[in-house]
Formats: structure tokens, C-alpha cells, sequence
């Protein structure tokens, strides 16, 4: 006969032979910005085909590096109490942790703190100059138009025994139209084809839509012919540019209106509410026939 004993935490089962004691459950516990030294942002443009990622990268992100980064933006407005954190936390980190920690603190264009992160990498022992860090750098700093900061950046990769790619020329190229600064990003155009770097999609989609922002149309037509020898379907592609161009203030007018709907419908509800209430309470009154009733 099987028998459960209700008092104890053993499983006893005669016809099988077997006494076991159930697994215990887990429990889960949850527990100053140093600038570089200057010598002269669902971003812009949606296209990003950035080069493949680095293995480190994971869709998610460990529960010790959420927790370093909670802990990192607790402590931000205490120069002393950011300091424990990166001596105790942050030190304790794995490598990819932390290198997520400094992924996720850009996402969040958490600037400052993805600063002393990025230089606390850099002076990590397993350090290895790695160019999809600073690029990912330099567009944070073009993102909040620190551009004195992102060239100092795009130098330091040199110094760190890199060459920038298509990828940091073209974030480079990005910053200075956020700043309306045309003539460098030519400037840095020109340098990228003549370092031997291809422009890509993304480089011509910036081109073309910032110099038609600012109307360069003269450029623009430059930029598109320069598109037949870098590109293998041009046309398509500028065609696609110029769609997605004129798609999106569709988009933008229909999601606006959208809105504006439910915000009247929601003024018009409390307007009229009121209104109700006081309908029901005399259609109340007068099916029982008499004044509502009042508790002594």
C-alpha cells in the first residue's frame, strides 16, 4: 500500500522500492566621468549593417551584470561611492559580463558611466585592443555630438595598433552631420575611400540623407554616382533610399493622429462622465421613488 507521510519531506513508494527526498528549491538573489583629452544618437539613421559580432556578445544579459549596472547608476552622483562599486562589484566581473555592462550602459546612452567602463576595460590585464569598442564609443560620443571627444577616439585607436574600418569612418561621418558640420564629413569621406575602406549601405544612406537634410543637392547627385561603382545594385538601393524617405513622414502623420484620437477620446470620457453619474443616480431615485438613502 502506498503511503505519503505528510510530515516529512521523504517520498516513500514500496511497490517501486524507492525513498527519495525531493529536491530542495533554488533561490535567486537579486541583489567622476574621466573624459579623454580633447585635441580640436530607435540612432539616426535605422540601417546599421555593422560588422559580425564579436563571441562574447549574448542575448542575454547575466544577473551580475544587471546587478553592476543598477549598482553603477545608484552610485553615479557619488564620486565615492562609484569608486566601491568599481573596486568591489565591477572588479569581480567576468570578462563578458563587463563587456555586456558596457554594452548595455551605451544602449541606455548612460554616457559618463559607459566612459570610466570603457577605461576600466582598457586597463584590464586580458585587454585586447578590440575596434568594435571603439566604435561603439565613438558613436555614443557622436550621439550626444561630443565631437572633439569622438575624434580623440578615433586617434587613440591608431595609437592602439588599429586601423579604422568602414564601421568607424562611417561613425565618424555620422557625428559631424549631427552637428551640421558638412565639410568635415566629406573630409572624412574622402579619407575613408583613400585609406583603401569601401563605403557600405549604411556610409551612402547617411551621405545621401543628411546632404539632401541641409540641400546639397549637387553632392547628393556626386554621392549617387560614386553609388554605381561601390554598390552591386545601385539603382535598386536608391531607390529604396528615396521609399524610405518619403514613407516615413507617412508614418510619422499616422502614428500623430492615432494619438491624437485616443487623447480626445480620453478628454472627452472624463468630460462626459460626470454628466453620467448624475443621469443614473436620478433614473435610481425615481424607479424606487424615493431620496437615496443615508446611513445615520
Amino acid at each position: 500500500m502506498n503511503c505519503l507521510l505528510m510530515g516529512s519531506s521523504k517520498l516513500y513508494l514500496p511497490h517501486l522500492g524507492l525513498s527519495q527526498t525531493p529536491p530542495k528549491p533554488h533561490h535567486f538573489h537579486f541583489s567622476s566621468m574621466v573624459p579623454l583629452s580633447c585635441s580640436t544618437p530607435n540612432i539616426i539613421c535605422g540601417l546599421r549593417g555593422r560588422p559580425r559580432k564579436p563571441l562574447w556578445r549574448k542575448s542575454v544579459i547575466s544577473t551580475e551584470a544587471i546587478q553592476a549596472i543598477q549598482s553603477l547608476k545608484f552610485a553615479k552622483s557619488s564620486p565615492k561611492k562609484l569608486d566601491e562599486v568599481f573596486n568591489g562589484r565591477i572588479t569581480r566581473l567576468l570578462k563578458s559580463d563587463l563587456l555586456d555592462a558596457l554594452a548595455e550602459l551605451q544602449r541606455q546612452n548612460e554616457l559618463d558611466l559607459a566612459l570610466k567602463v570603457f577605461k576600466f576595460v582598457r586597463e584590464e590585464v586580458w585587454y585586447k585592443p578590440d575596434l568594435t569598442l571603439y566604435c561603439d564609443m565613438i558613436r555614443l560620443l557622436g550621439k550626444n555630438k561630443l565631437i572633439e571627444m569622438a575624434e580623440e577616439l578615433f586617434l587613440e585607436l591608431k595609437k592602439d595598433g588599429l586601423e579604422p574600418d568602414t564601421r568607424a569612418f562611417t561613425e565618424m561621418i555620422g557625428a559631424y552631420f549631427r552637428l551640421g558640420l558638412v565639410g568635415k564629413a566629406i573630409e572624412m569621406y574622402e579619407l575613408m575611400k583613400a585609406s583603401g575602406c569601401n563605403p557600405d549601405e549604411l556610409t551612402f544612406t547617411i551621405l545621401i540623407r543628411s546632404l539632401k537634410k541641409v540641400g546639397e543637392e549637387e553632392l547628393v547627385g556626386a554621392i549617387k554616382k560614386e553609388c554605381e561603382e561601390y554598390m552591386d545594385s545601385p539603382e535598386k538601393f536608391l531607390e529604396e533610399v528615396e521609399q524610405k524617405k518619403v514613407r516615413n513622414p507617412i508614418v510619422h502623420v499616422l502614428i500623430c493622429l492615432i494619438h491624437l484620437e485616443f487623447f480626445l477620446t480620453f478628454v472627452l470620457f472624463f468630460l462626459l462622465q460626470p454628466k453620467s453619474r448624475m443621469l443614473s443616480l436620478v433614473k435610481l431615485n425615481r424607479n424606487f421613488g424615493s431620496k437615496p438613502y443615508m446611513s445615520n
